[in-house]
């Protein structure tokens, strides 16, 4: 039976997201969060498999969040949905496609590693979403923890705008209680879950420290607030209530972040933090309208969080769930969404029933009646709707701006055992590229081969995994490949005319393309996920308007496969500068294939070079091991890029390495440290290939 929808009160709703580099603790901090809200009874454990969140198979088994997963939880009468995200890079679209849809997040730090290499990735993609964001220090119970070296690495290496909230009452095995700097308490966990929390006065050692920072705090926050600036210039006391006030308004501009701490796995902070995300954290109602285009007219529309606006909502991820179908986790930003009712998926064009909608309890899913503005729920059953789709009402249409995502950088072929396997693959392999739009497939008819491409080795893992485990498809795996690029060096000028007589009308297109490598001013236009440039310099006519379009997708599609060794073609601008038609003869079709014979003939005299994907790459390792682990860096064409010391007696050593260095390095590095070494790597840029490399690559025909 589906729940009816009372009225919600948006200023009372925070839709966040727990986001961190992998291991910080986002799902320890989830799984608490769960359990304090009273979602569950008994607080799973990632260590051993039984995190609620993490529901997959491979996530048990490996310990790690491979997909974000949607709770939603009741604190203090608010009512909080949370995504606890992937902190691996592989599964870094999942933390892009969250942070599209959220309006705060709670950025998790490990106490004492610090800022690792994922949290600068999501802290760069929460800047450019514009999700306002506060952090919580994590594991202050481990040794070598070390808070204020985590506020200084915020500020170091994210430049980001840390005021500091809290602090920890001792550090690793002292850590005891947290000294909250707003009402001036010592708050100590008691009991076996921390759900006893006591606020007693701070001990004399802490006191000055304490009235310090305070100070700090409310001086960091009056510079963001007139009133406040005034009430403290005239040495005026500010109220708690004042200070709480200021310190949203500020964060919500992203003027700075709060930072606070705990640790989830020993049930200390937990609570505090939700206290605070409820204070400080914005609503639906604080974050701007959304915008969009109309389909048809191409008109800038923007809508509000408001039930009576025409239904506009966003579909940010598909998940097949083996025993219901396809799952659609939506964001909706305007008007409700009933169940039952037609909605036009703006992307496509296609109109879409509105069957079972479910809101999601990690795995756990409870039927509702509707959605309405500024919430997050899941529907059942939609056909053509997929990641980054608008679903709006057929009579107010709109289209909001689509997720971009990173191309994938590792590939590798995979053949079925049999020809049922061959079947049962196809559907398979489809479904989890549904899922996943990092995720591609590419079938070579001539060799009757499939090659699938991903963000890293253990993506492809994964994907090879659930291919096996839930559709039951046996097949040979070959081993990865690096997805190489190719680009141009130097201008040209290209004048193609294709003509064909075929009896009756015949087809011709003339076409006179320019082709050039971008520059920096270039790039800095591109919005996410593009990589190159088409522009229409016709004048006077030569070409008429219907054929512009169908030149520049002839030209795109045949980017596809460069001239060197068929990998796709990026960083390169056409411009479209003269032609010729026929009143007869020329169609669009002509015009595409004019426009993709032009691009071969222009690559291949534009100067074509190899494009190896470049990592970043972070090994962190005990110190006497830091010298071993630099020689074999470059040794591997890496550069070092710098090195620091961790609080462990660890040494964090930074470098670029060509992606194709790092295949089985994992083994590698647990041999040269007897175990003790671990890395992470991220996908950093597109880098010439050296002569050797290509050579061998076009020898090997890919």
């Amino acid at each position: 039976m589906a729940k009816k929808s009372e009225k919600l009160d948006l200023s009372k709703v925070r839709n966040i997201g727990i986001i961190a580099h992998i291991d910080a603790g986002k799902t320890t901090t989830t799984e608490r969060v769960l359990y304090y809200t009273g979602m569950i009874h008994r607080i799973g454990e990632v260590h051993d498999g039984s995190a609620t969140t993490d529901y997959m198979e491979q996530e048990r088994e490996r310990g790690i969040t491979i997909t974000a997963a949607a709770v939603t939880a009741a604190w203090r009468g608010h009512q909080v949905n949370v995504i606890d995200t992937p902190g691996h890079v592989d599964f870094t679209a999942e933390v892009q496609r969250s942070l599209r849809v959220l309006d705060g997040g709670v950025v998790v730090f490990d106490g004492v590693a610090g800022v690792e290499p994922q949290s600068e990735t999501v802290w760069r993609q929460a800047n450019t979403y514009g999700v306002p964001r506060m952090c919580f220090v994590n594991k202050m119970d481990r040794v070598g923890a070390n808070f204020q070296r985590c506020v200084d690495m915020i500020v170091e290496r994210l430049a980001g705008k840390p005021i500091v909230i809290q602090i920890p009452y001792g550090e690793g095995e002292e850590f005891n209680g947290i000294i909250d700097l707003i009402s001036m308490k010592l708050l100590v966990y008691e009991g076996d879950m921390g759900n006893d929390i006591k606020q007693v006065d701070i001990p004399e050692a802490y006191l000055e420290q304490a009235k310090t920072r305070r100070s700090e705090m409310i001086e960091r926050v009056a510079e963001n607030d007139d009133f406040l600036t005034e009430k403290y210039l005239m040495g005026e006391a500010i109220t708690d209530d004042e200070l709480l006030a200021a310190m949203r308004a500020a964060t919500i501009a992203g003027k700075i972040q709060p930072v606070l701490c705990g640790s989830a796995l020993k049930n200390k902070g937990v609570q505090t933090m939700l206290d605070r995300v409820v204070d400080l954290l914005p609503s639906p109602l604080d974050i701007p309208p959304v915008t969009g285009m109309h389909p048809k007219t191409e008109e800038h529309i923007s809508r509000g969080p408001d039930n009576e606006e025409p239904t506009t909502a966003l579909v940010f991820k598909i998940i097949t769930d083996p025993y219901v179908g396809r799952l659609a986790f939506f964001r909706v930003y305007a008007g409700v969404v009933k169940a039952g009712t037609m909605l036009l998926n703006t992307s496509k064009g296609e109109k879409e029933r509105i069957g079972r909608i479910v809101r999601m309890f990690a795995d756990r899913r409870e039927d509702v009646e509707e959605v309405q503005a500024g919430d997050i729920a899941a529907i059942l059953g939609l056909k053509e709707t997929f990641t980054g789709d608008t679903l709006a009402s057929p009579e107010n249409p709109i289209v909001l701006e689509k997720i971009s995502f990173p191309e994938p950088v590792i590939e590798l072929s995979i053949e079925p055992n049999s020809k049922a396997d061959q079947d049962k693959m196809g559907l398979a392999l489809r479904r989890l590229a549904e899922e996943d739009p990092t995720f591609k497939i590419e079938v070579d008819d001539k060799l009757g081969q499939t090659t699938i491409r991903g963000m890293g080795e253990l993506h492809l893992e994964i994907i090879v995994d659930r291919m096996m485990r839930e559709f039951g498809v046996q097949a040979t795996v070959g081993r990865p490949r690096v997805a190489y690029r190719e680009t141009i060096t130097r201008h040209v000028r290209i004048d193609t005319t294709f003509k064909r007589q075929t009896g009756g009308s015949g087809q011709y297109a003339r076409v006179v393309v320019e082709f050039e490598p971008l520059t920096d001013e270039d790039r800095a236009t591109l919005k996410p996920g593009e990589d190159w440039i088409f522009e229409d310099a016709i004048r006077g006519g030569t070409i008429p308007r219907e054929f512009i379009k169908p030149t520049q997708n002839g030209i795109r599609d045949a980017m596809q496969g460069g001239v060197l060794a068929g990998y796709p073609v990026v960083g390169m601008k056409a411009k479209l500068v003269d032609g010729a038609f026929h009143d007869v003869d020329s169609s669009e079709m002509a015009f595409k294939v004019a426009g993709s014979m032009c691009l071969k003939e222009g690559v291949q005299k534009a100067g074509p070079v190899l494009l190896e994907p470049t990592m970043k790459v972070e090994v962190a390792v005990p110190e006497t091991y830091a010298g071993t682990i630099m020689g074999d860096l470059s040794s591997r064409r890496g550069t070092i890029m710098g090195m620091d010391s961790r609080g462990d007696d660890s040494t964090s050593i930074r470098a670029t390495v060509p992606l194709g260095e790092m295949f089985g390095y994992a083994t590698r590095l647990r041999s040269m440290t007897q175990g003790r070494g671990n890395f992470t790597m991220e996908f950093d840029r597109y880098a010439t290939a050296p002569s050797h490399i290509a050579d061998e690559v076009i020898k090997s025909g890919r």
